[in-house]
């Protein structure tokens, strides 16, 4: 294998094993920083519209490519500041131990510490949720960051290497902090909404067909058409984030999607998958082994071509 295959492969066991420890800096939020510079300059400005909100994106995501092209080119460190960069990108490991404790909190009855976690991964409001509700929410953000913390990201390293990684992440950064319907965002966050729809729109497709299959071979979901899936997934208002979810759901045999709070407004998200199912402990400890399998499978396939 060349040096690169090498390269993604140790970087997601190193994903996997430390995840992304609080004492290491990372580059999100250097990322995060920039944009929360942005942001206040827009108003200093009275620039919160399209065309500012575009420019700050393409600034940042044009700055972080370079930044890591540039360190990856330094003689004699280079590679190891590539590995660290790719590393960092990849963020399925975080994403399955924050799944792990929130899920172990459930089973054991700590309702309200679970809540704490679940809180800190979903941008919905958890206040008002039961321990049923909990698992729900805990199962949705897993299934849809299956795609946005690896699929997505491994893609693009995949594809163009690790200036095309992190350009990806600095858009992927715009639309967890701008994305927003609000009347605050709604403007300023437009451009990088619908840059992170376009960058991770065949990811999230991947994402489910390798669900999919990794179901296929654990003798998951026997009795699912994949038109289900698709169908499903149709349904989302978002053009990626029903196609994970879409596919857990059917495969785990347990509901996602209806009503939830977002900013203090009820929204009537569709419903995925079989409605007569509820999470549990069973359905989500089948969830996280589908999303570690799909996983393995995606970067096995890459390294073989």
């Amino acid at each position: 294998m060349h040096i690169e295959t090498w390269m993604i492969v140790l970087a997601v066991g190193l994903d996997l094993a430390l995840a992304d420890p609080l004492w290491l800096p990372h580059p999100v939020r250097a990322i995060g920083a920039a944009y929360a510079v942005l942001d206040a300059l827009a108003d200093r400005l009275g620039l919160r519209n399209r065309f500012f909100g575009a420019c700050c994106v393409a600034l940042v995501a044009g700055t972080s490519g370079g930044i890591v092209w540039l360190l990856g080119r330094i003689p004699g460190i280079g590679a190891v500041c590539g590995l660290y960069f790719a590393y960092a990108g990849l963020a399925l490991g975080g994403l399955l131990r924050e799944g792990r404790k929130g899920a172990a909190l459930l089973e054991n009855g700590q309702v309200e510490a679970a809540r704490t976690v679940v809180a800190g991964l979903v941008s919905r409001d958890v206040t008002a949720l039961d321990a049923a509700g909990l698992w729900r929410a805990l199962a949705e953000t897993v299934a849809e960051n299956a795609n946005d913390a690896f699929v997505a990201p491994f893609f693009w390293l995949a594809v163009a290497g690790l200036p095309g990684l992190w350009a990806y992440k600095a858009v992927s950064t715009a639309d967890s902090m701008w994305g927003y319907r609000t009347p605050r965002y709604r403007d300023l966050g437009w451009f990088g909404a619908r840059a992170d729809d376009a960058l991770a729109w065949l990811p999230a497709r991947i994402a489910a067909v390798g669900m999919w299959i990794a179901a296929k071979i654990l003798g998951m979901g026997k009795a699912v058409r994949f038109g289900d899936v698709v169908a499903d997934a149709r349904k989302s208002a978002s053009p990626n984030a029903g196609w994970p979810m879409a596919a857990a759901a059917w495969l785990c045999g347990a509901s996602m999607g209806g009503p939830s709070v977002y900013f203090g407004r009820l929204v009537q998200k569709p419903v995925f998958g079989p409605t007569e199912s509820l999470w549990d402990a069973r359905r989500f400890a089948m969830l996280m082994r589908l999303v570690l399998f799909e996983s393995g499978i995606v970067v096995v396939v890459t390294v073989l071509l």
